[in-house]
């Protein structure tokens, strides 16, 4: 995440490296049990927690991807919507002020909500590094 950007990969990149961390039989079970209650592998799982930790891009439970798929496809939506109003725009034909203040309306509620879950995402992540949860 350079320059503070967010960047989506469409395909996974290919893990070709591999990290060996010695364990006991209990902090292995306890490694399982959490990797299977994220609905996760434990490399997946494991890879998250590193990642988290480094700063590099925080672990999203199913919980919230349903809610980030669920802001990303409002965020489309929104896109159509102004996509049609510059369309109407550029061809000359006029668009009612109450069509801008809807959308406009729309694109402000959706941004409240992803900073909402951002951070949420932050509190959560510091309460469970911190053993608060």
């Amino acid at each position: 995440m350079d320059d503070g950007k967010f960047n989506a990969l469409l395909e996974p990149a290919k893990t070709d490296r591999t990290v060996h961390v010695r364990v006991t039989g209990d902090e292995h079970a306890a490694i399982e049990k959490a990797a299977e209650d994220a609905d996760m592998t434990v490399s997946s799982f494991f890879r998250s927690l590193l990642l988290e930790g480094a700063g590099v891009r925080p672990m999203f439970t199913g919980d919230d991807r349903l809610v980030m798929a669920a802001l990303l496809e409002d965020m489309r939506m929104i896109g159509i919507n102004l996509n049609q109003v510059a369309r109407a725009l550029n061809s000359g034909r006029g668009v009612h002020p109450s069509e801008l203040d809807i959308n406009l309306e729309n694109v402000q509620r959706v941004q409240a909500a992803v900073m909402s879950e951002l951070r949420a995402l932050t509190r959560r992540a510091g309460y469970q590094r911190r053993g608060e949860m």
